[in-house]
């Protein structure tokens, strides 16, 4: 790890790295089993799960993205900006809440899901990118346009497969079964490929 030239190269702690990734797919599994939860209630139970739900969910993505940029060391201190943290905190739930209420409706068309993530996408990019911003260090960023157009679509495809899983999955109630432990791992390392796009994005 050194400062070469101009440019600060920096190297993971994979351990990090690897808890990121766990905590991804706990996300996930609590995405899936949330929206079942939040199908079968009613009134203001309703709310409540769909609240609770997009607070378990949404945190679970952005620690599991926190925890990645943590494993990021560079050769120079680094702090965060709070505000901005929060900042990127709300976009994360909020993506969360949006996804969760679009799967628990009574159907799910094609245009809705698509149209759903669209936002959930934009929301999860708009959580890192706030996130890299919080950033507080002795240089400057610059990013590679390729990569984060490449990371926002992988957002985007993501919040498809994991919308389009939820769905088909929310009536296994369940604690535990192969399709929703499998569906969990496929998304819970999907997303964190997302992360990693976007921090290979910035130099």
């Amino acid at each position: 790890m050194e400062a070469t030239g101009t440019t600060l190269i920096g190297i993971y702690d994979y351990r990090l790295v690897t808890i990121s990734v766990l905590i991804a797919i706990l996300a996930a599994y609590a995405a899936l089993d949330l929206a079942g939860r939040v199908t079968a209630a009613r009134g203001i139970a309703r709310f409540f799960w769909l609240s609770g739900g997009a607070l378990a969910m949404g945190l679970g993505i952005w620690s599991m993205h926190f925890i990645g940029m943590g494993a990021y060391r560079l050769p120079v201190p680094v702090e965060y900006y709070w505000p901005a943290v929060l900042l990127s905190m709300v976009a994360a739930v909020s993506a969360s809440a949006l996804a969760l209420f679009v799967v628990s409706r009574k159907t799910m068309g094609v245009t809705a899901a698509v149209i759903g993530s669209l936002l959930m996408g934009s929301g999860i990019a708009a959580m890192h990118y706030i996130g890299m911003e919080a950033m507080r260090l002795p240089a400057m960023c610059s990013y590679s346009y390729g990569l984060v157009a490449l990371s926002i679509v992988l957002a985007i495809l993501v919040s498809f497969v994991a919308m389009w899983l939820a769905f088909g999955l929310r009536g296994q109630m369940a604690t535990w079964n192969w399709k929703k432990s499998g569906s969990a791992l496929l998304m819970g390392l999907a997303i964190p490929a997302m992360h990693y796009v976007g921090m290979a994005a910035v130099t």
